[in-house]
This record gives structure tokens, C-alpha cells and sequence, in this order.
């Protein structure tokens, strides 16, 4: 098997994975941070998920949970990576490593400002046209058919392919210095909101400040990058979308974790009525 078609077949999953075990304290580290920031997340939106397009709040707000919401999301998944770069570079300090993770955290911060922007603007012109029982249920369920079929998109495959092969990657982008790490971070995060934009937007359809769905999309995008069988992850990863799209087309009510806006009042209706 030639060079190009090995890699290809493994992602180059191995040098990724042989970094981690060079650099366990850097991983480590990366994995405390990821805890901290899902503990963090958990007690700031508790009570706060209404489901479908839940309101964003301010920006200031809604950035800075952004921000730690990555984190926790991404960093276990970018770990290999971190390790990797660590690893290769000639600079021992922990700091640039560090600067790699924050440029990596930057790129999907300027992601999260672009969904408040899009959220704003929608909610603009459209006013509560994306409620659950006017188009928000049709809307979101829209969302992840459409994030089932990118999921199979060659743009998607190159930018998945990028994710995953950390030595292609680093060799590719190479730069030097702290500065050149944060550039390196900056451009690795770009392929990976390529990668996993549509998931991101899933989240918003099924509850963007619901903690269950923070972690089911963070276990798809950590099953994508790091399983060795890349066919198998995205084709699954698109049936899971496929069937929950339907599902919200169908009934929502049968999804675990979803909450859907309305049913509680409802319910407690029920016996006022008998």
C-alpha cells in the first residue's frame, strides 16, 4: 500500500496517539481543563435549556459560555494533536503547546459570534417565527437532515481528513515560535468548525444549552476524529442525524434528553381537565 493511500486508511492516527504517550502530562492537563470547563458550563445553564433555538442571551454572555463550552467540547478531541505539536517542536516550553490549544479555542470563538450574529438577525427579521409551534420544530429538524447529508459531502471528508492527520497537518503548517503556534492553532481550528460546523448547528436544533446534548455532539465529534475506521464514523454519525431529524419531524417526544417547549405546561393542564 502506497504512502498516500496508508494514510488515507488511518487518518494518521498513530503519531497523534504515540504523542500522547510522550506527553501524558500535557494531555492530562488538557483533560483537567476540558472537566473543568464541562463543570463550569453545567452550573451556568442549568435551567436554562428551552429546547430548539434557545435564546442566546447578550454577547458578552453568550461568548464567554461559547468559549468554555469549546473546551470542554473540543479539547479532549485536539489533544492528540497538542501532544503531537509538543512533541515536534524544538521549543520545550509548556507555553507553546498552551498557545496551539488557545489558538485552536480563538478560531471557534469567532464561530460562536458568527451563530449570535446569524441568531440576532434571524430573530430580527423573523420575530418568533422559529418558536417550537410555528416553523421551529420544521426548522430544526431541517437542520439535522441537512447536517446528515454534509456529513457524507466531500467538503466534509477533506475537512475531517485534516482533523485527523495531525502530522499531515503540522508538516503542511508548519511556523515556528509562540507566535507560529498560535497561527498553527488558529488554522487548525478553521479545518475543524469545516469539519464540524453542521454538528455545532444540530446542537442549536436540539438545545444548545442543554449539557445532555453539549455531550452526546462532543462524543460524535471525538468518535470522528479518533476511531480508526473513518467510514464507519461518518456514515454513523449521518444515520444518528438522519434519525434524530425524523424523529423531530415525527415525535420529538420520543427523543431522550430533548426538551420540548410547551410540554410541561401542558402536562400540567392534563389533570385540570379530567
Amino acid at each position: 500500500m502506497s504512502a498516500p493511500a496508508q494514510e488515507r486508511r488511518t487518518g494518521d492516527l498513530g503519531p497523534a496517539f504515540a504523542a500522547v504517550r510522550v506527553r501524558l502530562g500535557l494531555v492530562a492537563a488538557l483533560f483537567a481543563l476540558a472537566a473543568v470547563s464541562w463543570w463550569w458550563t453545567g452550573r451556568q445553564m442549568r435551567g436554562m435549556d428551552q429546547g430548539a433555538w434557545t435564546g442566546l442571551g447578550t454577547l458578552g454572555w453568550f461568548l464567554g459560555i461559547w468559549v468554555v463550552m469549546m473546551a470542554a467540547m473540543m479539547l479532549p478531541s485536539v489533544a492528540p494533536t497538542v501532544a503531537l505539536y509538543s512533541r515536534m517542536t524544538r521549543q520545550r516550553s509548556p507555553l507553546s503547546p498552551l498557545l496551539f490549544a488557545a489558538g485552536y479555542l480563538v478560531t471557534w470563538a469567532g464561530a460562536g459570534l458568527v451563530a449570535f450574529t446569524l441568531s440576532e438577525i434571524v430573530s430580527g427579521f423573523s420575530g418568533d417565527a422559529l418558536a417550537w409551534d410555528r416553523a421551529g420544530r420544521w426548522v430544526a429538524g431541517a437542520t439535522l437532515v441537512v447536517a446528515a447529508a454534509y456529513e457524507l459531502s466531500p467538503s466534509k471528508d477533506v475537512c475531517l481528513g485534516k482533523c485527523r492527520s495531525s502530522l499531515g497537518f503540522l508538516l503542511g503548517a508548519w511556523r515556528d515560535g509562540r507566535r507560529g503556534a498560535l497561527e498553527m492553532g488558529v488554522r487548525h481550528g478553521a479545518w475543524c468548525v469545516g469539519c464540524c460546523w453542521a454538528l455545532m448547528a444540530s446542537l442549536f436544533a436540539l438545545g444548545v444549552m442543554s449539557v445532555a446534548w453539549m455531550a452526546v455532539i462532543a462524543g460524535v465529534i471525538a468518535f470522528e476524529k479518533t476511531v480508526p475506521w473513518r467510514k464507519v464514523a461518518t456514515y454513523g454519525t449521518a444515520v444518528l442525524l438522519l434519525t434524530l431529524g425524523v424523529l423531530l419531524f415525527a415525535a420529538p417526544d420520543v427523543i431522550p434528553a430533548l426538551t420540548v417547549p410547551g410540554a410541561g405546561q401542558m402536562d400540567e393542564m392534563e389533570p385540570m381537565d379530567s
